[in-house]
């Protein structure tokens, strides 16, 4: 599957490189294991086997399995190809210590570092070729030279690289780009070997376009992924020679100012171990100047065709890039969006407020670790003071986040307008260089899912609170719906997006993937969904259409998680079943629906109240948009016992199971996600 593909499927993240030595880990959401299980005996029988089988491989590269399911895991190590056997040993088995060190007793880890990579699972990824688990990383620093010329250059550098890596035995190349006058440019393309010529080629397809889009300027950039990855600098990063020589003694781009033809790129592939660099350029005499013309002839017979299956690959990137959104061009042209910004948040009522950065470095004690709330998509939170007392929390964007800009100038354009006592508030924000700040009133009480999904946290949301919680989020949705200035759909509801505050009243967050209906509106489309999966209704999920009704759904979803204290994609809580959804409609229909109330407040809450309101959330995640309630009905629902409820039709994914002799991995990840927020293109198109 290409690339981009996937960072639909998981969260993409825009990260600053790191030392060689510091790994870039991904801790997945399917559970964690306990010290002495069988899961953790089976993961140090991978720990001591993988590293030795990928250094004594040709290819190293190495797929492992231990144990039997549900214990079962599944591990596969990839080194780089020019490294020896000796260091890939030392990486792999680093690999599993720094794992199991940063994500703690998580059955599923990824970690990359500059010479491997190393994943294990509980479930069978080993079986698909998704690069399903995917970062990217840019170098901090930006190219002096003019941006066209580097952008075609770096292009034609990745695009020869992947095609000869696809179509290498070992599913590796390296590379190096000589051009005159610019940076010599070093590239590294890989794909596992068990992949087919035409996989690895799928999963690279799109590497090229996504450099531009992404690293676009940067001296150096990696996309990395368990099925393929790639990395450039302008310095040698890798062992050796060379697989592929790209050579262009001058720069092949049209200028207007010169009357000679450029020379074009040439392309060697495969060079000799050792061969000597191309030969310098002899005046020709007369005796030269007749085997001189037939080598312009035959040199022009060969370049004419390359410069035109160039031009061609420029020109179907160009039209494939103005389709998708021109993400380069958006970039290009952030600094005169900023000002437009700065603008519009200056025309903004007295109450929101525009910080410098000096403000926001005193009250957050420049930004130290101490004050550090957690890690979003987008960057880090922290908690801050202002000089009048007034506690905040900050949210930082990662620099150079061309996404991330999206995301802030949605939320302060849509948030700054929306007051209600049940949506968090944003204070003001702060633009000034690189910084790009969002600045929120402070929840002392974190988010929802800190209380319900904890053992030791869930005791002390009993069910009055929680019933306030419940009909808190769901005004917070009517207002977004219906009573705001603005019709709001949020697109991204879920547990770790209600914070509490100091009285554990809910206020909804996270703005940055709304969207804004016209008042003659009842849903949008989008051809790249964005969301949270488990919480994502099935026509938005599969189609990207998306309305008041998806929220409904979302708003179902997590009714359910509320009462039952679990996670819609925890399958190993719900027996056969993958999820909640289906696990609360099996206990409706055999009339046992009170077993899923969490047992704390089980007893807090009447029968009839407790069927009122897992009835409530089973018409909420109808299958049929159509079938669902509207938030206006839902408050009415919650607010009055004299309302009638309708019997609700199955749920969405209501009948997905679990074979405890064969889980599959396709299976088990469609709705394990359930903390992955999908980001790529918040614009949604």
């Amino acid at each position: 599957m290409a690339f981009p593909a996937m960072a639909i499927v998981l969260l993409l993240l825009l990260l600053p490189f790191a030392d060689a030595e510091t790994p870039w880990q991904l801790c997945g959401t399917r559970g964690n294991y306990t010290a002495g299980s069988d899961y953790q005996s089976n993961l140090n029988q991978l720990s001591a086997a993988l590293p030795r089988n990928a250094s004594s491989s040709t290819t190293l590269f190495a797929t492992g399995t231990a144990g039997t399911v549900p214990d079962m895991v599944y591990a596969l190590a990839l080194c780089r190809g020019d490294i020896n056997a000796s260091a890939c040993n030392d990486c792999v088995a680093t690999g599993f210590q720094d794992a199991q060190q940063l994500c703690a007793f998580g059955k599923d880890a990824s970690v990359y570092y500059d010479s491997c990579l190393l994943r294990f699972s509980n479930t069978n990824f080993i079986a698909n070729t998704d690069n399903d688990v995917s970062l990217i990383l840019m170098n901090t620093k930006n190219f002096t030279e003019s941006a066209d010329s580097m952008r075609l250059m770096l292009f034609t550098l990745l695009n020869a690289t992947a095609q000869d890596a696809a179509k290498s035995s070992r599913r590796f190349t390296t590379a190096r780009l000589d051009i005159s006058s610019l940076p010599t440019m070093y590239c590294v393309v890989q794909c596992t070997p068990d992949l087919t010529a035409g996989e690895c080629a799928a999963c690279l397809q799109d590497f090229p376009e996504l450099t531009l889009s992404f690293l676009d300027g940067r001296q150096g950039g990696r996309l990395m992924g368990v099925r393929c990855n790639m990395r450039y600098e302008i310095y040698p990063f890798y062992q050796g020679d060379p697989t592929l020589r790209i050579i262009s003694l001058a720069l092949a781009v049209p200028a207007m100012n010169r009357t000679s033809p450029e020379t074009p790129v040439t392309v060697f592939p495969h060079p000799p171990a050792g061969a000597p660099p191309p030969p310098a350029i002899i005046p020709a005499g007369p005796a030269q100047e007749q085997r001189g013309r037939k080598s312009k002839l035959w040199s022009i017979g060969i370049a004419v065709p390359l410069l035109a299956i160039l031009l061609c690959s420029i020109t179907f990137l160009w039209v494939r890039r103005r389709k998708k959104g021109n993400v380069s061009l958006q970039l290009q042209d952030k600094a005169a969006e900023e000002n437009a910004l700065v603008w519009r948040i200056e025309e903004k009522s007295s109450e929101f407020t525009l910080f410098d950065l000096s403000q926001i470095l005193q009250a957050t004690e420049n930004f130290s670790k101490g004050n550090r709330l957690g890690q979003g998509g987008f960057g880090p939170v922290y908690k801050g003071q202002l000089s009048d007392g007034q506690e905040i929390a900050v949210k930082r964007l990662a620099s150079h986040s061309g996404q991330g800009f999206t995301e802030f100038r949605n939320e302060v354009e849509l948030i700054a307008k929306l007051q209600h006592t049940n949506l968090v508030r944003l204070v003001g924000c702060c633009i000034e260089g690189e910084e790009k700040i969002l600045v929120y009133e402070y929840m002392p009480n974190k988010s929802l899912d800190f209380f319900i999904f904890d053992e030791n946290q869930s005791s002390s949301l009993n069910w009055s609170k929680r019933r306030v919680i419940i009909e808190g989020i769901a005004q917070g949705l009517l207002y977004l719906h219906k009573h705001s200035r603005l019709r709001v759909v949020h697109r991204d509801l879920k547990a770790s997006n209600i914070l509490l505050d100091q009285d554990m009243n809910p206020k909804i967050s996270d703005f940055g993937l709304a969207r804004i209906f016209g008042s003659n509106d009842t849903e949008g489309n989008t051809k790249r969904v964005v969301g949270t999966y488990g919480y994502m209704s099935p026509e938005y999920a599969s189609e990207g259409i998306y309305s008041v009704k998806s929220d409904v759904f979302s708003f179902g979803v997590l009714l359910l998680e509320i009462l039952s204290g679990k996670r819609n994609s925890s399958s190993h809580q719900f027996g056969d079943f993958l999820n909640l959804l289906g696990y609360t409609w099996h206990l409706w229909e055999e009339g046992r629906c009170l077993e899923l109330v969490e047992a704390p407040i089980s007893k807090e809450m009447h029968a009839a109240e407790a069927r009122r309101y897992i009835n409530i959330a089973l018409m909420c995640v109808q299958e049929n948009a159509d079938d669902r309630p509207t938030m206006s009905d839902v408050v009415a629902a919650l607010n009055s016992e004299s309302v009638v409820l309708p019997e609700p039709k199955h749920p969405a994914y209501f009948n997905l199971r679990v074979s405890k002799a064969m889980e599959s991995a396709t299976v088990v990840e469609c709705c394990s996600l359930n903390d992955v927020t999908i980001t790529q293109d918040p614009e949604g198109r």
